[in-house]
């Protein structure tokens, strides 16, 4: 019988798990072929998050943990659910149940068909018409800066193969984009639709701090058009600056030129400063993330696992 593991990342979620528990036992009942775990990841949760996780796994077989040491983000905490999932294929859902569960049948149909990446696109999104627009702006601007074809209106929410998951596992990067990741490591992929639920418990953890971040680690792990861009900007400022320079001398050689031009110094003075901060500042994102992957630092360590204390933190290398 082949096993699914579904990763359920969480952070102060507590309201969500009567909810969880009806759902899961739900996909239980509609794929009872198939082997379930579903796995949580507690991501620094300050509520009673825990200890409804453990109350599911004292509970049911299926269930199980992991307590990670303090909150990593959404993304790290999706780094250690692939680390510790079972499963023959890993499936991505949110703790607040807004991924439908009745897309999970499809999504195993197409899996078993040979398809080792089954992402689900939303059709139909309960978020406000600014998050939307702003959303498929940013897919369609990072699909015209990058090499790696990115899905539109797609995001964690998808099946992955073994395989897929292997090959996750192997990319250790702590400033993560995952939803890139998914497209640069290719395999054989298909898309289904989905309508997006409404949340029924609690507030959505994303900050607009938090998205901000999360898309320049987009743009700034998948292509290096802003350091080109940069680039482009100097030259183009020093064109103008030279044709500018060659304006004065015929100026000032033909009708002579009396001392004056205060406001054109101090706007070409702010203009180029405003050019070289812009150069610094992105040359300074890259050289951030340097900084942060070369400590060579774990992505994460883990406080227990099922309430074990001393399980040791995984890594790409781990068969067990």
């Amino acid at each position: 019988m082949k096993k699914i593991t579904i990763i359920i990342p969480a952070y102060n979620e507590e309201a969500s798990f009567m909810l969880i528990q009806e759902r899961m036992s739900q996909v239980l009942e509609q794929n009872a072929s198939y082997d379930w775990e579903f796995l949580f990841v507690n991501d620094g949760s300050t509520d009673n998050t825990l200890q409804q996780m453990i109350k599911l796994h004292q509970e049911d077989q299926h269930y199980n943990y992991i307590d990670l040491s303090r909150n990593y983000g959404k993304e790290i905490a999706m780094m250690a659910g692939f680390d510790y999932a079972t499963g023959d294929a890993v499936i991505v859902m949110d703790a607040d149940m807004q991924h439908p569960i009745n897309v999970i049948p499809e999504m195993i149909k197409y899996w078993e068909e040979g398809f080792d990446d089954v992402y689900a696109q939303r059709q139909d999104s309960k978020e406000s018409w600014l998050k939307r627009k702003t959303s498929h702006w940013y897919y369609r601007l990072l699909q015209s800066v990058t090499k790696v074809p990115i899905q539109n209106d797609t995001g964690d929410f998808r099946l992955l193969d073994r395989s897929c998951v292997e090959a996750l596992k192997q990319m250790r990067e702590t400033e993560r984009n995952t939803k890139g990741m998914y497209s640069w490591i290719g395999f054989h992929k298909k898309g289904i639709t989905y309508k997006q639920l409404e949340r029924q418990e609690g507030v959505s953890k994303w900050s607009t701090g938090s998205l901000v971040n999360l898309a320049l680690n987009g743009i700034m792990s998948y292509t290096t058009a802003p350091l080109r861009l940069a680039s482009a900007l100097g030259v183009l400022v020093s064109l103008v600056a030279f044709l500018y320079l060659v304006y004065i001398i015929i100026v000032t050689i033909i009708y002579g030129e009396p001392v004056r031009g205060y406001p054109t110094i101090m706007v070409t003075i702010l203009f180029l400063g405003g050019v070289q901060l812009l150069s610094l500042g992105i040359l300074g994102e890259y050289v951030a993330r340097i900084f942060t992957e070369v400590k060579g630092r774990p992505g994460y360590f883990v406080n227990s696992y099922n309430g074990e204390k001393n399980h040791p933190t995984k890594s790409a290398g781990d068969k067990s």
